[in-house]
């Protein structure tokens, strides 16, 4: 993963949108969303304000372009959960699913933790299904006739795996696998309350 300054030009290898949105989360986390303009992003990406206009409506459409797909990652997730065993092995195969979304997002995971107001207004739509996708991955996790504690282990469990947003800024370089497996066996000792999964 490279990492770029602040003030570097992102190259559009991936297609101008992807360039768009890639300086996007670079600058939003490094400025914030509010004190980043969109004729900022485009210079960034080396086009003009109105190119870039005709990618994305708005800084808000652009914001929601970065976290719609960890909201979509989530709901994939659990879309057939019911059909997954709920075993040592099938719960690990859900936590590693959602884990591995988390990972493959965590460039906007500084945008995500930092911009949190901005980042709730742009998903004012999709924030019930977000809610929801989380209770029926953490009731799930929680298993069959939970109790307070399996539920409580069960968010705690969540919250683990989530630090893989944040893990470029926590450990800096650290491969995809290391953050994977340390996570991953965190979250099942949580969950278990350390016991084997």
């Amino acid at each position: 993963m490279t990492v770029r300054e602040a003030g570097d030009a992102v190259v559009a290898a991936g297609g101008t949108k992807m360039a768009i949105r890639d300086a996007a989360v670079r600058l939003f986390a490094a400025k914030g969303f509010e004190q980043t303009s969109l004729r900022e992003v485009a210079d960034a990406v080396g086009i003009t304000k109105a190119s870039l206009y005709y990618h994305y409506a708005s800084k808000l459409d652009l914001l929601l372009a970065i976290v719609d797909p960890i909201i979509d990652h989530l709901r994939s997730v659990i879309e057939d959960i019911d059909a997954v065993p709920h075993d040592a092995e099938g719960v690990r195969a859900v936590l590693r699913a959602y884990l591995r979304g988390m990972i493959r997002h965590r460039d906007a995971g500084a945008l995500c933790v930092r911009d949190t107001v901005a980042i709730i207004n742009v998903m004012a739509d999709r924030y019930p299904d977000m809610l929801d996708s989380t209770r029926v991955l953490r009731e799930w996790l929680a298993g069959p006739g939970a109790d307070a504690v399996a539920e409580l282990r069960a968010s705690a469990a969540l919250e683990v795996l989530g630090v893989a947003l944040l893990s470029d800024e926590i450990v800096p370089g650290v491969e995809d696998s290391v953050v994977e497996r340390t996570l991953l066996d965190a979250a099942t000792c949580v969950l278990t309350g350390c016991q084997t999964a």
